[in-house]
């Protein structure tokens, strides 16, 4: 069954990806990702002591035994195109990066969904979500920058409260404009909200996803035990030497429509959602911080009911998959369940992070354009660095995809895959994604020769993107009609001031010519149209005749200048001291004291669970020994049930007989601070 037959029920009830974008650490554009995801490449980046202490390292902490030298770093996330959303310098140098990075991301990705982004579709609502920044901290606590553009201004261009509506304003977007803020899971969090308003009508189209650019610096980061992070700055997601995620940059935005509208409408369908599903631990699970296993079920078994479909129908599921001993166990324990036993070879199991990280707010959307772009590929993309996947996976209907392959077919069904994603706090989502199926062939249109207009605002932007466009005719091999690829390009673009167009009969001749435009030659043949367009006029262009639709194509090439981004004073690192022995008692019960906001001496007679600690606050209170008393604490003793005094005695006697050696065991697992 073609798209364009899918029944009444499904159209109802189905929303369409139109257009998506995306930056990750190692790719610029979608096109690099998927190569990226295809070829298993890890796009971490390991750096050096000189790349760190340019960009502002402290020399204290690169010292420290356990820093790791390695983040997912998303390049050039200090630029941007301000003149072209209307920031002054001024305004554009306080902008958060994150911001930035966001509202050209959205750009583009209305661009590959065909619609001119000063002219997108009415009510298109907004849906996105942020992580915290150094820059946003860095502004809110800077005197001179309240001073120069006032306090309420600084924090209107840094507060990630007003990511969606600075999109919603720049872009002339009245739809519903909301900041979805659900942790690690919330740009995936944001598209269920988005499917939700566009089956409720909301809106009749939504930008859906998130960003995360902690930093735009080169950083690592300090392993401590316990903690979310990895100890060797990779990340192993379902191998049995995970030991921790790695902290990532990246955005990605999606373009959903009513799958009815957009087939009526002639959008480029990419892939089609079929459920989502929101759900939330409660208190069922160890600590605030830790993953559960029932609400993770419950929101893939509500997804694949809300898409009719039984859960056995999936052929593949992202993972949220951070890497972690505590959050992968329960992961398969979850989807284990849901899923139920396979008769055939089970259902094919993967996780991006491998590739570029944990995102966090932007963790979600990159999971789902992976998916989507294997579905478009119809290849399963494997996860990197496993070399042992987890025993626990031989008894579960999942197995995990460690090279690439063919996704296979399946007679009288299309490729259906899960997206999974967790959220500190508990916040589990859960989509099911759809194969966009092939359209109806149409009959080619008249033959004739068709005006492709280009423009930029700068001619280096405008050659570059004759240069794109021309790879993508090459590389379709007539794939694209032209009359499709002209009608987008005249209705999907916004005018700027630098233009050029070719005259072309086929894709292989607008390749042709769209190739010598961008080495600067403009050709011979010249069109009335044509010449309008070069002087800046605005043109009725007139119709193409025919069935034409609007299709994907390269979107505009950024060139901003670099804005740089606010940091942080940092005090000089603290070097572990040894402590006078007599007062080393005093001096960890008041770092426990401190740590779980006791009153005083009287409140150690309570257990640590009992005053209130979590796996967080564990974390947090053996980092402090370690860094500010020299005292390695296996997180199992904040497990056992002793009061705090008895527990203070204890670490004082690991720091004078040497009893402490940092080792980890099976129950660190319990305490594990990221979902």
């Amino acid at each position: 069954m073609t798209t364009d037959e899918a029944a009444p029920h499904d159209l109802e009830s189905a929303v369409a990806v139109v257009g998506m974008s995306g930056r990750f650490p190692g790719a610029p554009d979608l096109d690099t990702y998927w190569a990226n995801l295809r070829d298993g490449v890890c796009s971490l980046s390991a750096f050096t002591e000189k790349e760190l202490l340019a960009d502002g390292a402290d020399p204290a902490e690169l010292r420290h035994p356990a820093y790791v030298a390695a983040q997912g770093l998303l390049a050039d996330a200090d630029r941007f195109e301000a003149d072209l959303f209307g920031f002054s310098r001024a305004e554009a140098a306080a902008l958060d990066p994150q911001h930035r990075v966001l509202l050209e991301t959205a750009w583009s990705a209305l661009e590959d969904a065909g619609y001119a982004p000063l002219d997108a579709p009415s009510r298109t609502g907004v849906y996105v979500g942020g992580s915290p920044t150094e820059h946003a901290l860095a502004a809110g606590t800077d005197p001179a920058l309240a001073a120069s553009i006032g306090a309420l201004q600084v924090r209107i261009l840094t507060d990630r409260e007003f990511l969606a509506p600075w999109i919603s304003y720049r872009l002339g977007l009245d739809g519903p404009s909301m900041t979805v803020q659900t942790a690690c899971s919330t740009s995936l969090t944001a598209v269920h909200l988005a499917v939700q308003a566009l089956l409720l009508g909301e809106c009749d189209a939504a930008l859906a996803g998130g960003v995360a650019i902690g930093s735009v610096r080169r950083q690592g980061y300090v392993h401590y035990q316990g903690g979310i992070f990895s100890p060797d700055g990779r990340c192993r997601p379902f191998d049995e030497k995970a030991a921790g995620t790695v902290p990532g940059s990246g955005v990605g935005v999606l373009v959903l429509r009513r799958l009815e509208d957009a087939l009526a409408d002639g959008d480029p369908v990419r892939a089609v959602i079929r459920g989502t599903a929101v759900t939330n631990d409660g208190s069922g699970k160890v600590g605030f911080t830790a993953p559960g296993v029932d609400q993770q079920t419950a929101a893939i078994t509500e997804a694949w009911a809300a898409a009719g479909l039984e859960p056995s129908a999936a052929q593949y599921v992202e993972a949220h998959g951070t890497g972690t001993e505590l959050g992968d166990r329960i992961e398969l324990e979850a989807a284990g369940t849901a899923f139920g036993p396979r008769a055939d070879t089970g259902i094919a199991l993967g996780s991006v992070k491998s590739n570029i990280g944990h995102a966090d707010a932007a963790a979600g959307a990159a999971s789902l354009i992976k998916t989507i772009l294997m579905l478009e590929h119809r290849t399963l993309a494997p996860t990197v660095d496993v070399t042992s996947p987890l025993a626990a996976l031989q008894d579960s209907p999942l197995r995990l995809v460690t090279k690439a392959r063919e996704w296979p077919d399946r007679p009288g069904l299309p490729r259906l895959a899960g997206v999974t994603s967790v959220g500190i706090g508990g916040t589990n989502v859960h989509v099911v994604v759809q194969e966009a199926a092939e359209r109806r062939s149409r009959p080619s249109a008249a033959p004739g020769p068709v005006v492709l207009p280009l423009s930029a605002r700068t001619a280096p932007q405008l050659r570059l993107a004759a240069d794109r466009l021309a790879r993508r005719l090459r590389e379709a091999d007539d794939a694209l009609r032209l009359t499709d690829v002209a009608h987008t390009l005249r209705t999907g673009r916004v005018g700027m001031p630098l233009r050029g167009y070719v005259v072309a009969a086929d894709a292989r001749e607008a390749s042709d010519k769209l190739a010598a435009l961008a080495e600067g030659h403009r050709g011979t043949a010249t069109d009335p149209l044509g010449e309008a367009w070069l002087r800046g006029e605005e043109v009725s262009w007139p119709a193409l005749g025919g069935d034409v639709r609007r299709v994907s194509l390269p979107t505009y090439p950024f060139a901003g200048e670099s804005y740089g981004a606010l940091t942080l004073r940092r005090a000089p690192a603290q070097e572990p001291h040894e402590p006078e022995q007599s007062g080393l008692e005093a001096q960890v019960a008041e770092l426990v004291i401190e740590a779980l906001d006791l009153t005083g001496a009287a409140d150690l007679t309570q257990t640590y669970f009992e005053a209130g600690g979590d796996s967080l606050t564990a974390v947090h209170l053996a980092g402090r020994l370690r860094d500010e008393l020299g005292i390695d604490v296996p997180i199992q003793l904040f497990l056992e049930p002793i009061t705090l005094e008895d527990m203070t005695h204890r670490i004082v006697d690991m720091k004078q007989n040497g009893h402490a050696d940092g080792a980890l065991d099976a129950l660190l697992a319990e305490f594990e601070a990221e979902s």
